[in-house]
């Protein structure tokens, strides 16, 4: 077998599997229990063949039913899962302890995120703040990946076609949506400052300041966020964030370097 059919052969499309994994991330997506016919239109497949599928999910635990009102809704069996990624994610096990300090010695909520499905980041690590009022952000939380303060540096270091991104910048939902043009220079200005701000835009009352992350491959695929209250988190503080967390990244680099992760 030549060179390249051994590549068309591993790049073979299993369409049950893109399927099924279609159906669990529609499902994860989905803030309430969603009948087969949705699913199936939200995802341009024959119902028959989308109950199948959803069957075989709920045999397996990774879908739960509910034979009252015939929806389906996101499985805990996708927990065990979820558990033994992170688990055994080198990066969520370096970046944790350093979050703790950074949301400790800055009053902010700390998250780490992930590039993971095709145009959504996942948290892989987070560190409440110890204030009484905070944002609550959970493990395993999706969001588009051009959204917010993650999303300018996702804009601004991945070469992304132009009118790629204005197509997904529409999709977006903001409390105080930008125009594209003003988002493009702000994705400009965070690919020359090295971090990114989000000041109110995406969730009102709220900053949001994030440094990028770097593959071998030289694009960003993960990164470190602080998220806190505007009133309190001056304008000051923000350079002072900014450097804390590249600092971390700094560190996390070295240290995988140093262990050959």
């Amino acid at each position: 077998m030549s060179e390249e059919t051994t590549k068309l052969t591993t790049r073979r499309q299993v369409p049950a599997v893109t399927r099924a994994l279609a159906i669990l991330r529609f499902l994860a997506r989905s803030p309430d229990p969603v009948g087969v016919n949705p699913i199936a239109r939200g995802l341009d497949l024959i119902p028959s063949t989308c109950l199948h599928i959803l069957r075989v999910l709920q045999d397996e635990g990774l879908v739960d039913f509910d034979s009252n009102t015939k929806r389906y809704s996101i499985g805990i069996g996708i927990l065990p899962l979820a558990r033994s990624a992170l688990q055994r994610n080198s990066f969520s096990t370096l970046v944790q302890p350093r979050l703790s300090a950074l949301s400790q010695k800055f009053g902010v909520t700390s998250i780490a995120t992930q590039l993971s499905e095709p145009g959504q980041m996942v948290v892989v690590a987070l560190s409440q703040s110890s204030m009484p009022f905070r944002l609550q952000v959970d493990l395993g939380s999706r969001f588009p990946a051009l959204i917010s303060a993650t999303g300018r540096l996702i804009a601004a270091h991945n070469d992304l076609d132009e009118t790629a991104l204005r197509a997904e910048f529409d999709k977006l939902i903001w409390d105080h949506p930008p125009s594209f043009d003003d988002w493009m220079d702000q994705v400009n200005e965070a690919r020359d400052r090295g971090y990114a701000v989000d000041r109110g835009v995406y969730i009102s009352g709220v900053t949001v300041v994030a440094v990028p992350i770097f593959g071998n491959n030289g694009k960003m695929k993960r990164s470190l966020v602080a998220i806190g209250i505007s009133e309190r988190l001056q304008n000051r503080e923000i350079p002072k964030i900014a450097k804390a967390m590249q600092g971390i990244r700094d560190d996390i680099e070295e240290t995988q370097i140093d262990t050959g992760s």
